[in-house]
């Protein structure tokens, strides 16, 4: 998904062409409303016993729900211009709410204050870094492309982590996470900013459409740089 490439050339019709502005505003107004809907979703879920058990006590349902999650989300960022907007916004409500039922574990695992705290420390920090990448004349590829690269080593290291239990490895992972993310939410803005650009004199269902992707890449962005911040802020009820 931080790899995808645009040509604009390949969608190019004639049509009317779309506000920028509104278009950006979108692009934040759908990932609010796609963090909204995982909050809720795993608010709600922490409060059944029930729902828990069965997610998180049968481990194939909480690997189907996993699988479930990056399939959708995979097929999503790779189909969504060949979606109509309609279907593919629906898939993405989908995809929000599959992630509030595996997150709904942070509810048990940690304090409500320090996921509040965690939450503002999260959004402050995301939207500086989106400001950052929003006004910024520096060409932020090169960026990007080393973050990639670097949020594999992370995987890789969090699989390793897995099997061997070392608290320096998970300490250091952490701090590369919200490292990672921190500046993916810059890149990312920059990239979602000149792709709507570019894709002023597209079709409206199109730039909507690129403008979804985009919400969903901040989606994942904001989600992630919370969780790593999470191991940092957070307080075991414990």
């Amino acid at each position: 998904m931080y790899n995808q490439s645009y040509d604009p050339a390949a969608y190019r019709s004639e049509s009317r062409s779309v506000s920028f502005p509104a278009v950006m505003r979108n692009v934040y107004l759908w990932m609010t409303f796609a963090l909204v809907m995982t909050g809720l979703t795993a608010a709600a879920v922490a409060t059944q016993p029930q729902l828990i058990q069965a997610i998180f006590a049968n481990k194939l349902v909480f690997w189907g729900l996993m699988i479930a999650e990056l399939g959708l989300v995979f097929y999503l960022s790779a189909r969504i211009m060949t979606m109509s907007f309609v279907t593919a916004g629906l898939s993405f409500a989908v995809y929000a709410i599959l992630n509030g039922l595996t997150l709904s574990f942070i509810f048990l695992a940690y304090t409500m204050e320090s996921i509040s705290t965690t939450f503002f420390v999260t959004a402050g920090t995301f939207g500086a870094m989106s400001l950052v990448g929003y006004t910024t004349k520096r060409d932020l590829g090169t960026l990007g492309r080393i973050l990639f690269m670097a949020l594999i080593g992370v995987i890789i290291a969090t699989l390793v982590n897995m099997f061997v239990h070392s608290s320096a490895l998970q300490f250091a992972v952490s701090i590369l996470g919200v490292l990672i993310f921190t500046g993916l939410t810059a890149y990312d803005t920059q990239k979602i900013k000149m792709m709507v650009t570019q894709s002023n004199a597209l079709g409206e269902e199109t730039v909507m459409k690129l403008a979804l992707l985009g919400s969903l890449t901040l989606y994942l962005d904001f989600i992630n740089l919370f969780l790593y911040l999470l191991r940092f802020f957070g307080s075991s009820r414990d």
